[in-house]
């Protein structure tokens, strides 16, 4: 972590907060920004003791975001436009390179947060058996009837589902969306076979990648790094195997399973060093910085790309299945289970 010289650069001012840390149950904490990137008041804490992120209070009621506002939001629409399933067609298809070597014969899978269906439908392809949770009606439904999913609609929490019926569970970029993400780690880890593996993927809280007034916004309540996403599975019972950070730093893709390590020390809420790592990297995040990388322009390039691709990809406009089935079909001829 830092050295003594950093730490005591980092203010400790205490603050208030009306939610206690959901890693540590902490109180003390540091106030990070107090805007959100769409410029909005938006108040984000850091706990003191353990270096966990999150939003103090609320932005909003979460049940009410998620079922109806977060789509239009995001997408400015109820159901995915072909665009919308494209691109996600080919998030899809780097989310299973990170877990191909889960996949070996026919497996039981779990996507929580399945959205408009795309990364559940190229699994159900591929010849496993997928089953999906997701809160928005209208992308559920999509997915319902557009590429014959099993989804329950509705919220992780509320879900039903035996205990130990899943070989491989993901929840990719939802659990950063959770009002108590402990909570639901200790959830889908009941539902993970005692072998399984869950798979986790969230925004990296020490990202710089993006614009300074970009870090913290309303549809994220709690932030995390590699040290604190660790230690909060941990707390459930949940062990990391492996961890991956995409090339530009912004994503963290973790790897658990329910067996304990041979070697395992001893459980430890706080994180010494962790809370004066996170605020140094935020606060030193600055435009000038920023600009004197590569990034900004590589991401500006790559987004231009991007949308001369989908123009090109979905002109004529020929249905999401259809444009799935396009892009996954060399997939499904190498890594297809279950068929002759």
């Amino acid at each position: 972590m830092l050295g003594k010289e950093e730490q005591t650069a980092v203010s400790r001012q205490v603050n208030a907060c009306s939610i206690p840390c959901n890693l540590c149950g902490g109180t003390d904490v540091s106030i990070l920004s107090n805007r959100s990137r769409s410029g909005k008041p938006l108040r984000t804490v850091i706990c003191q003791a353990c270096g966990l992120v999150w939003s103090d209070p609320r932005p909003h009621d979460a049940r009410q975001f998620y079922e109806e506002e977060y789509r239009l939001s995001y997408k400015h629409t109820y159901s995915p436009k072909p665009k919308h399933v494209l691109r996600a067609g080919h998030v899809a298809l780097s989310r299973f390179e990170k877990i191909e070597r889960l996949l070996s014969g026919r497996k039981a899978v779990l996507d929580v947060g399945t959205g408009g269906g795309e990364f559940a439908y190229l699994l159900q392809s591929l010849g496993h058996g997928v089953s999906g949770i997701e809160p928005n009606r209208g992308y559920a439904d999509y997915s319902i009837r557009g590429y014959g999913l099993t989804v329950q609609v509705g919220f992780v929490q509320d879900a039903r589902f035996p205990s130990e019926s899943f070989d491989v569970v993901t929840i990719w970029h939802v659990l950063e969306h959770t009002e108590d993400p402990g909570s639901i780690l200790a959830l889908l880890r009941s539902w993970l076979k005692p072998d399984g593996t869950l798979v986790v993927e969230v925004p990296n809280v020490e990202a710089t990648c993006q614009a300074p007034r970009s870090t913290f916004h309303e549809a994220h309540l709690y932030n995390f790094n590699v040290v604190s996403l660790r230690r909060l599975a941990k707390k459930q019972g949940l062990y990391e195997v492996k961890h991956l950070i995409s090339r530009d730093g912004g994503n963290i893709t973790m790897f658990f399973s329910r067996m304990e390590p041979l070697v395992e020390d001893h459980y430890e809420p706080a994180i010494p060093g962790n809370y004066e790592w996170i605020s140094r990297i935020v606060r030193r995040h600055s435009n000038v910085r920023r600009h004197l990388t590569p990034l900004p322009y590589l991401r500006a390039w790559q987004r231009l790309c991007r949308s001369l691709q989908e123009r090109r990809e979905t002109a004529g406009e020929r249905g999401g299945k259809a444009l799935l089935d396009k892009l996954y079909f060399p997939q499904l001829q190498l890594h297809s289970v279950g068929r002759p």
